[in-house]
């Protein structure tokens, strides 16, 4: 069994949300998604993701609410799949095992244009946004940059098929000593 909580973070596009998954899947984890709740509460406002996340830049209640609620989740045998929580969870003193998937811009972007339908500028151009709005909501709710965080492993998945990155992610924590609950 997993000590300790694992918590997978990254850039939109990078596949951390599909590694989140698999992986989950693969070490019988139960999972615990920040974006799903994020775009679940953009859904119930009728606000797309970007418009969203504008609105929680006037609105910090926003990602406090979230952020605590994925806290509370925090437990060992959990996947919390998000992009700040690792981070978070470390400054609250939660052992955790932080993993972070990671992939070019150039990729990000096709992979978003894909999920979501739209062309490559277009879901470019979304992601830098959506990216800024992060960035900026982070450090004055936190004091956080993520570029200066150092996730326990990252994972490039530009040039990775999702088997590879899950694979690399399960045996990191399988040398931490992490075993499968199923």
């Amino acid at each position: 069994m997993i000590d300790r909580v694992v918590a997978l973070g990254g850039p939109p596009g990078s596949g951390k949300t599909t590694a989140a998954r698999r992986l989950a899947e693969e070490m019988g984890l139960a999972l615990v998604s920040a974006g799903e709740r994020f775009r679940a509460e953009a859904a119930r406002k009728g606000l797309e993701l970007v418009e969203f996340s504008r609105y929680a830049e006037g609105h910090p209640e926003v990602d406090r609410e979230l952020d605590r609620a994925m806290a509370d989740s925090a437990a060992p045998g959990r996947l919390l799949e998000g992009r700040v929580q690792g981070p978070l969870l470390r400054r609250r003193g939660i052992p955790v095992y932080y993993l972070a998937v990671t992939a070019n811009p150039e990729t990000r972007a096709g992979r978003i244009a894909r999920r979501d339908g739209v062309s490559v500028a277009v879901a470019g151009e979304k992601m830098r946004a959506r990216e800024a709005s992060e960035r900026q909501r982070y450090r004055d709710l936190y004091g956080l940059d993520l570029e200066r965080e150092r996730p326990d492993l990252l994972v490039d998945s530009s040039d990775q098929s999702p088997e590879e990155v899950v694979a690399i992610l399960r045996r990191f924590l399988e040398e931490q000593g992490a075993r499968s609950a199923r």
